[in-house]
């Protein structure tokens, strides 16, 4: 019998989705500009949104860590993973064309390419980075338990030093750094939320040090950069640290990220009716990214929702709320008929081999 999900976690999931949400609204849009181009109290209020929800994607991975370090892999889950990817860089295109929304002379050689090899190609950056880690997470969990917990510290501290520690202090940049947006990181957020489970974080397990840390980092992301593009007026190489801060192997984001992680883990458990329509709703986030986030529809679906007509004016805010609601409820929707019918596809694969081995026993 499969333990139940815990809701704290779960809402921790769905809220990670709709901050992505909320980031690509903003960044993908013409509503947020740099600090060096718009000086007006709209175009900071998006900076400082985006201070706050650029923690998400690593809660996403820690959570998976967290959980990974003492579960029993499944290599029926990458299958799983690589079809519900397939699903929808596939299907997509598909009703796009039936539809006349996209033609399909439109689309090249290599744009089909993208579709039939998602994961090579790194059409979803994050499925890519976030399936290789899963291949290597039974040797990353099996090496966490085995090593000696200072041994493990150790190791910890020199893979931030490489993907994070030198990259926000030097203001250049580095050949070996991606921002974060690859799977390198991941296994790094992997260890640290391996290490949260194996062996705690006492300072952390202090509710309001978690939401201090969290708020505080958000506040630090958003400061640094906004002071940054005002001094990059006049000394430009200040620039990098305008930018630099919203990127995900930041310092500042890591540990706002934990904080937050850290929020959500410490919850007193509840359970009832929010707690199970949370469980229902949350294993449909990943199919919430791959639907919103298709090379079709990423920078498409703002301009679907009219995301210009609130350009430089305080109603974004309503604007993008309904936004983010309505793309967050049509991908849940969308990945609820996809896992039916890959459930209905997985019990007529049984019935046939049920089938098969029936008629070779009579043989």
């Amino acid at each position: 019998m499969q333990s139940k999900r815990q809701a704290n976690f779960e809402l921790l999931r769905i809220v990670a989705m709709l901050m992505i949400i909320v980031l690509h609204y903003l960044n993908k849009s013409n509503l947020l500009l740099l600090y060096t181009e718009e000086h007006t109290a709209v175009n900071y209020a998006t900076h400082f949104i985006v201070a706050f929800c650029i923690v998400a994607v690593n809660c996403y991975v820690l959570l998976s860590g967290y959980f990974l370090v003492e579960s029993a892999w499944k290599p029926g889950r990458v299958v799983s993973l690589v079809a519900q990817i397939l699903f929808y860089s596939l299907l997509i295109p598909v009703v796009l064309i039936c539809l006349g929304i996209v033609s399909a002379g439109e689309l090249s050689f290599y744009d089909w390419l993208n579709y039939v090899l998602p994961v090579e190609t790194e059409h979803y950056w994050f499925a890519t980075a976030y399936l290789i880690m899963y291949v290597l997470a039974p040797l990353l969990a099996a090496g966490a338990k085995m090593v000696e917990k200072r041994t493990l510290q150790i190791v910890i501290c020199v893979l931030l030093l490489f993907f994070s520690v030198w990259k926000s202090l030097v203001p250049a940049t580095f050949a070996t750094d991606h921002y974060g947006y690859d799977y390198g990181w991941f296994i790094c957020l992997f260890l640290i939320a391996a290490y949260i489970r194996l062996y705690g974080c006492p300072f952390l397990e202090k509710k309001r040090n978690a939401v201090l840390l969290y708020v505080g980092m958000s506040l630090g992301i958003f400061l640094l950069a906004a002071l940054s593009g005002i001094v990059a007026e006049v000394l430009h190489p200040f620039s990098y640290y305008m930018d630099m801060p919203t990127t995900y192997n930041h310092i500042l984001c890591l540990f706002g990220s934990v904080g937050l992680f850290m929020v959500f883990k410490d919850m007193e458990p509840w359970e009832g009716r929010a707690a199970n329509v949370i469980r229902r709703i949350s294993p449909y986030t990943f199919g919430v990214y791959l639907l919103h986030e298709h090379l079709l529809v990423r920078n498409q679906w703002m301009k679907w929702l009219n995301v210009d007509s609130v350009w430089g004016s305080w109603m974004f805010i309503p604007h993008m709320i309904g936004c983010v609601m309505l793309v967050y409820i049509m991908g849940t929707v969308v990945d609820f008929v996809r896992a039916w019918i890959f459930r209905r596809a997985g019990k007529l694969m049984l019935r046939f081999q049920r089938k098969d081995r029936k008629n070779d026993d009579t043989v």
